[in-house]
């Protein structure tokens, strides 16, 4: 028996959303879409009961923007669960460990989805037991264990179960728009969370804000109540570009949403012509960033995992150099580790140091005084961050595309199906097939690369908001492709027929 025949009872039978049984009009779809995301934003300001108030790290620490969630909030372990559940089946699947036709066998689709859930389910356990019976990243309250009487082990086990109940909440949530919705959930959970912060860091006011915003910190220069000093001197020009002036924070935010947008326009475009129906044309475009950028999200959120379990290990130890330690022996070489002014604890030496990503311009701008690692150590994180991103990058992109059914054959299969065929060659899935190979496989893996050597440059830089380089990134590429839907709805709206070439 094979285990597809064992787990089958198990995983056709996880619960999940019905799909719709026809047409959605566009605004329905709307209205789920939007009463998702109002329902996300209420659950990011509902704190876990039981939680000591200003106590406790993100365990996310910087990739936060990334995983969606809120920090102390019943969301607190955001998308980090189906993000990584992906990535384990992503890795599965290259490796043709599954054994699973998601492209022509409907059994294996709906064993593959199962299993998706499963695997998401279990990464909510293994994700939120640690953040609050390990890491101190969620601490229960004494006084709230002393009101209930059940002990700080209740009050722990409680907040586990409302973590864990946010965990599912996000996967239905994302499925209810990817079924009844536009676009995906997760990406719309990634624009609301880098939106906020982008707003704050344009209009942010101290008092409403926690940093200051960029058109604060400008009226205060204008008006005198701060000074940049003459931009003639060394340090009069990096006020001006970076803190408070931020004008290279703001060239940078800007640089990457043209960047994005003309990538997204540039594409080779494979001509299309229907069998049967004379006169009708079309284009299959090859994108430049086919893959789309979402496969960065599977690479960041790889580096996520491996900087929690660093701090898991670092929250053990008991020793004065706050390295990592293990069965009681120190091990600097692993990680050092130093507190943030936001109680993140960041490595700043060891293993863990050179695997974390660069977050912004302090990290690595030792000439300014930013950091105390010297030169020899930044340039080789640089290299190391560079090389996970180009190279994971490409990876994932060519994981999302087999997995996603866009590869040549799945993708020359559906334009058979459609009727269309590519004019002067033979109306065949294998001829397409071999057309698109010229294409697809290449530009997958110079977009993937592309799109890490964007991130990481963002991030040395630095943004608007503090928003790191590859959630900017998604945020423009999620919002250009959320724009093409919409389109494309509503022109499935004003005319139906093109419904039988979308699929309806």
């Amino acid at each position: 028996m094979s285990w597809k025949e064992t787990a089958e009872p198990v995983l056709t039978r996880m619960p999940g959303v019905e799909r719709p049984e026809g047409h959605v009009p566009f605004r329905r779809k709307l209205g789920w879409t939007a009463g998702i995301l109002v329902l996300y934003f209420f659950l990011t300001n509902v704190f876990v009961y039981g939680l000591a108030r200003g106590q406790g790290a993100d365990a996310f620490g910087q990739f936060r923007t990334i995983l969606a969630g809120g920090q102390g909030t019943v969301l607190q372990l955001g998308i980090g669960p189906i993000v990584t559940a992906s990535i384990v089946l992503q890795l599965l699947g290259g490796a043709n460990l599954l054994g699973l036709d998601t492209q022509e066998n409907p059994r294996d689709q709906a064993l593959y989805q199962g299993l998706q859930k499963l695997l998401v389910i279990v990464m909510c356990i293994l994700t939120g037991l640690p953040m609050v019976f390990a890491g101190g990243f969620l601490r229960a309250s004494p006084q709230i264990a002393r009101q209930l009487g059940i002990g700080l082990t209740g009050v722990e086990w409680l907040m586990f179960l409302q973590i864990f109940i946010g965990g599912l909440l996000i996967l239905f949530m994302d499925e209810v728009i990817s079924k009844w919705g536009v676009g995906s959930g997760i990406g719309l959970f990634i624009i609301a969370g880098v939106s906020q912060s982008l707003i704050g860091g344009f209009f942010g006011v101290p008092g409403l804000t926690q940093n200051p915003g960029f058109f604060y910190n400008w009226y205060t220069i204008l008006t005198g109540e701060q000074t940049l000093g003459s931009i003639l001197t060394t340090q009069g020009l990096l006020n001006l570009l970076i803190e408070p002036g931020q004008i290279l924070f703001l060239f940078t935010t800007v640089a990457i949403f043209a960047v994005v947008v003309y990538a997204e326009s540039v594409r080779v475009e494979i001509p299309l012509s229907h069998a049967r129906v004379k006169g009708a044309r079309g284009r299959f475009p090859v994108k430049l960033i086919y893959a789309s950028v979402l496969p960065m999200i599977l690479v960041r959120a790889l580096q996520a995992n491996i900087q929690f379990l660093g701090r898991i290990l670092y929250s053990q130890a008991g020793n004065a150099n706050n390295a990592i330690e293990l069965f009681g022996t120190s091990l600097p070489w692993l990680g050092v580790y130093t507190t943030s002014g936001g109680g993140t604890a960041e490595p700043i030496r060891g293993l863990f140091y050179y695997l974390a990503p660069l977050y912004s311009y302090q990290d690595w701008m030792w000439f300014l005084g930013t950091t105390s690692n010297p030169p020899s150590q930044i340039l080789l994180r640089v290299s190391v961050d560079l090389f996970i991103m180009v190279v994971g990058g490409a990876i994932f992109a060519i994981f999302w595309v087999e997995t996603a059914d866009m590869g040549p054959e799945a993708t020359a299969q559906q334009i058979q199906n459609s009727g269309m065929q590519i004019p002067g060659f033979r109306q065949s899935p294998g001829v397409i097939e071999k057309v698109l190979e010229r294409y697809i496989p290449q530009v997958t893996v110079i977009g993937g690369a592309l799109v890490g050597l964007l991130a990481v440059m963002a991030n040395m830089l630095g943004t608007i908001g503090a928003v790191s380089g590859t959630g900017l990134l998604l945020t423009v590429s999620i919002t250009y492709k959320l724009y093409e839907e919409i389109a494309e709805e509503q022109l499935m709206e004003m005319h139906p027929m093109m419904r039988q070439v979308f699929g309806d």
